[in-house]
């Protein structure tokens, strides 16, 4: 059956991925978004390139609009929402816009959606950042990387939140209140804890997204700073990968409605930050990678790994794309795509 889906964030990386998903198989699909990331305008003619210029309906508004967004809401059966202050040194520097965004913006969606007599299901996605610093988890250091002691699959749903800085605390809140407006309202929701999804389509920068940054800086020669000792592990996640999560959670929506999944990478996509990352990547370069090496960051995690046997169990998903296919994908389009990342 065609729904009528509504993406918040729509012209961002991962929305506009998914926007052609959805368009290529013929659903209905609303943007919501206010256009102030880099590349969204070009991901916007990328996508009436790829399937008309009428193929999609785009409503130019910021998620603190809470009149604006409830109309955007009203009459939807699906909304994904992406829309987001996404950096933790953003969040430091100005809380209150990121909390307004993160936290108040998630806010007004839900009220938005319960409102609506569709009862729309709502996908939020939420971070690994919920989890905070788990300083007291502990780690053993390797030759290139760092991993966990005692959780070779991961963290866990169970383990407990600890959100840390302003970004952790405002994606933390709407992580809660998406989660409660299914105990509360019977909204059928889902959060999707996310862990480092990169791919195609994403215009990297120092501060977000440091796959795709490292990618381009590197094919660019643009100068890459690694903070600490560049063995911090993380578990990263091909976009394609994340938006089959989505589609599984929908499909699923009377199992999984109130549920909370980490979706990541998982034990088996793990890679450190550039110890492991830099010989693939200068491979694929085909010559070293000059860096220069600066002090570590506040709150930077030696080790985030999710365990997303959940995921695999009660939504029958898992990562298709493993570590080096992914690279792989994302360093050919960005060589393909260079004059979109010049300036």
């Amino acid at each position: 059956m065609k729904l009528k889906y509504l993406v918040t964030g729509g012209a961002g990386f991962i929305g506009s991925n998914y926007v052609d998903k959805l368009l290529g198989r013929g659903e209905e699909v609303h943007i919501y978004d206010n256009l102030s990331r880099k590349g969204a305008d070009n991901n916007l003619d990328w996508l009436r390139k790829q399937h008309g210029k009428e193929s999609f309906h785009l409503v130019q508004g910021d998620v603190r609009d809470e009149t604006l967004l409830e109309k955007a809401v009203a009459g939807m059966d699906v909304v994904v929402h992406l829309a987001g202050q996404v950096a933790v040194t953003t969040s430091v520097t100005d809380p209150r816009e990121d909390f307004e965004i993160n936290a108040n913006g998630t806010f007004n969606m839900l009220e938005a959606a319960r409102k609506s007599p569709r009862k729309p299901i709502v996908l939020f996605a939420s971070t690994n950042k919920v989890y905070g610093g788990m300083e007291d988890v502990e780690v053993i250091q390797e030759t290139d990387h760092y991993r966990y002691k005692d959780f070779p699959g991961g963290i866990s749903e169970k383990h407990p939140l600890d959100f840390h800085s302003p970004y952790g605390c405002s994606k933390g809140a709407g992580d809660q209140y998406t989660r409660d407006y299914y105990r509360i309202y019977g909204l059928p929701t889902v959060v999707l804890r996310q862990s480092c999804i990169y791919g195609k389509r994403q215009f990297g920068i120092e501060d977000q997204g440091w796959v795709a940054w490292f990618v381009i800086a590197a094919i660019l020669r643009k100068p890459i700073t690694i903070y600490g000792d560049g063995k911090q592990v993380r578990d990263i996640l091909f976009v394609s990968d994340l938006l089959n999560a989505y589609d599984h959670c929908i499909e699923r929506i009377d199992h999984c409605a109130g549920q909370v999944f980490n979706i990541g990478g998982g034990a088996a996509n793990t890679i450190s930050i550039w110890k492991q990352f830099a010989p693939i990547l200068e491979r694929l370069l085909g010559e070293k990678i000059p860096v220069k090496w600066a002090g570590w960051r506040p709150g930077d995690q030696l080790v985030y790994v999710s365990d997303i046997s959940k995921a695999k169990r009660e939504l029958d998903w898992s990562p298709q794309i493993d570590v080096k296919m992914g690279i792989s994908e994302l360093f050919y389009w960005v060589q393909e795509n260079r004059s979109l990342f010049r300036g």
